[in-house]
């Protein structure tokens, strides 16, 4: 599993691949692979946000869990799907939230438009097995990407992080808030959404921060 992965992840992620933890995470896809698991997403997508969304470009973070695990549903970027898959719940409340907070409404579940925009679509899992919601957790995939959390938290400035349900916030909590906007709310999930995520102006939040920060806002109509 020695990445294809963007020069501006590798030069801080690297050695990560040699630690035990990564080669006992390889050792269980392996297995995985042997025993005909069907795994999401294929493997040259598992670093598709990275891929897509330099380091250097990093302006928003959405922390997800871990990939969808429906067929042709997971391209490794989190929340979004590829052009002409329905978009999931979670999904769904998204965009509405999109268009009550900015008025616009979004058509494609594919949201690579964001993350070349400098959108980290992050899940804290990066794989799972077919069908089997969380199969993948507890592998080694948290430990990964609370270093890329750690890594643009050290190396970038005014980075807007999203972190919805109290998964997501427990991995943002060594974020530093003097650097960086942490906005919180419960999951876009249809069991929680209306707890306060519906109604959270986290999109326009965000962007009225860019701007405080000469950065160049993110077009959220996709």
């Amino acid at each position: 599993m020695k990445p294809q992965l963007h020069a501006s992840w590798l030069k801080y992620l690297e050695s990560e691949f040699q630690q035990p933890y990564m080669q006992q995470l390889r050792n269980f896809l392996s297995q995985q692979k042997q025993q005909r698991k069907i795994i999401y997403p294929p493997g040259k997508l598992i670093f598709n946000a990275m891929n897509t969304t330099a380091l250097n470009h990093v302006k928003v973070v959405i922390l997800g869990q871990d990939p969808y695990h429906g067929p042709g549903q997971a391209h490794g970027l989190s929340f979004s799907v590829p052009d002409g898959v329905k978009a999931p719940p979670s999904l769904v409340n998204i965009f509405k939230e999109i268009e009550q907070d900015l008025g616009y409404k979004n058509q494609s579940g594919n949201l690579t438009p964001w993350a070349e925009q400098g959108v980290l679509l992050l899940n804290s899992v990066l794989t799972v097995e077919q069908s089997q919601a969380a199969s993948h957790r507890d592998k080694g995939w948290e430990r990964f990407t609370d270093r890329i959390i750690e890594v643009i938290n050290q190396q970038c400035q005014h980075v807007v992080f999203m972190l919805w349900g109290s998964y997501a916030q427990r991995k943002g909590q060594q974020i530093n808030t003097r650097n960086h906007l942490v906005l919180t709310a419960p999951h876009p999930s249809p069991l929680s959404a209306h707890r306060g995520f519906m109604g959270s102006g986290h999109f326009s939040k965000c962007n009225e921060y860019l701007l405080r920060h000469q950065i160049t806002p993110i077009n959220w109509e996709n």
